[in-house]
């Protein structure tokens, strides 16, 4: 098949929707299709070029709303790639709506992967609404298959409602080869948190954990704590940090290459990932990572993955923007190191169950395939 991904950016930009195209359109390339990715050019990089097999087409843009680059030309050049399909990502309406509106004039089916809802606040609040009543119904409605990463989802969003004889939920995956358990040596009291530090990621509670790593230090008070990522709210975080006199305590590490990131999950003890927002967290792909790393971790119920977690001793799942609570768990496992290890060792094992991409992939190719050679016999 000739697969078209349409994210709103790709590698080298970071994030989660990013990962996911890159991951998914590798094994999707290592199976014999053909993919390509439209995307725009941030960071400025290569117009054209091939990573991991998948042919890469970067547009210039001309402005930025919320999180989505608004690439000009970008229905133009899908007009003149050849492809069998679209696979489109949403939280990010230009693309997703371009791709809708292009996919239905050539007359492909249209595959649309649903992370999360589209809120803002002030006038992007008042925007991400009007939206929703207007250009995301259509498109829902275009789609041949809307992919949800977990399945209550599907439940959860009022905007999916009405839609549930073409969702398919298929959870990401996660490089259990890049991903991996190192043996590397810990102190025993690091922690770890990951995500952009923009106003469009708040959500990932990192505010809340800097409270709570206030209140576990005064039970456990040589604990650690190491901040990947970078934005423009880094500063904002620092500020917190010496408000909090955790100052000491908190290294902030900056933007962290992915090739580097097992480096730093094997680096510490327990990830942390307190979302604090159901209609923003769609699954916690970063979870997966610390796991396969055979880290156990802390997560809020509103993570895709919180249910295995739970259900598979990998971790602790504590209320979202409960502090408190989050502070009692990140003390009980640094002061029971032995059930901390238990729960990494149940975390590796369950990625490699359940979230090694190669089967996610195949999950996809089945949904793909069922639409390309149905139209073919359609056409027949």
């Amino acid at each position: 098949m000739k697969i078209l991904q349409t994210p709103a950016r790709f590698y080298p930009s970071t994030g989660g929707v990013e990962n996911y195209a890159r991951c998914l359109g590798r094994e999707l390339v290592g199976f014999g299709h053909d993919v390509t990715v439209l995307c725009a050019n941030e960071p400025k990089s290569e117009e054209e070029e091939f990573i991991d097999g998948i042919r890469v087409r970067r547009l210039p843009y001309v402005a930025k709303i919320a999180n989505t680059n608004i690439t000009l030309r970008l229905p133009l050049e899908m007009m003149r790639e050849d492809f069998d399909l679209v696979h489109a990502h949403l939280p990010t309406p230009w693309s997703a709506d371009w791709s809708g509106f292009v996919s239905a004039l050539r007359g492909r089916p249209l595959v649309l992967t649903y992370y999360n809802e589209i809120v803002g606040e002030g006038a992007a609040g008042w925007l991400a609404a009007l939206y929703n009543r207007t250009s995301l119904k259509i498109l829902l409605r275009r789609a041949s298959r809307i992919i949800v990463i977990g399945p209550e989802y599907a439940n959860f969003s009022p905007h999916l409602k009405g839609f549930a004889e073409k969702i398919e939920a298929i959870p990401v995956g996660v490089d259990l080869e890049r991903f991996v358990p190192e043996g590397t040596a810990t102190d025993g009291r690091t922690l770890f948190f990951l995500s952009v530090l923009d106003r469009h990621h708040r959500y990932k509670g990192l505010e809340d954990l800097l409270f709570a790593l206030a209140a576990v230090k005064r039970d456990v008070p040589e604990v650690k704590l190491l901040v990947g990522g970078g934005g423009e709210l880094l500063d904002h975080y620092r500020r917190l940090s010496s408000r909090l006199h955790i100052e000491d305590d908190v290294e902030f590490l900056g933007f962290l290459p992915e090739e580097i990131l097992a480096k730093y999950y094997n680096r510490s003890d327990i990830f942390i990932l307190p979302s604090n927002s159901r209609a923003q967290e769609g699954f916690g792909m970063v979870l997966l990572e610390a796991m396969a790393c055979g880290k156990p971790v802390i997560c809020t119920e509103v993570a895709g993955v919180a249910g295995d977690v739970m259900a598979r001793g990998a971790g602790l799942v504590v209320e979202p923007s409960d502090q408190n609570e989050l502070a009692r768990a990140i003390s009980h496992l640094l002061k029971n190191g032995s059930v901390a290890r238990k729960m990494g060792e149940a975390g590796r094992r369950l990625v490699e169950e359940r979230y090694g991409w190669r089967e996610v992939a195949r999950r996809v190719e089945e949904v793909y395939g069922e639409l390309v050679y149905s139209e073919v016999g359609d056409k027949k």
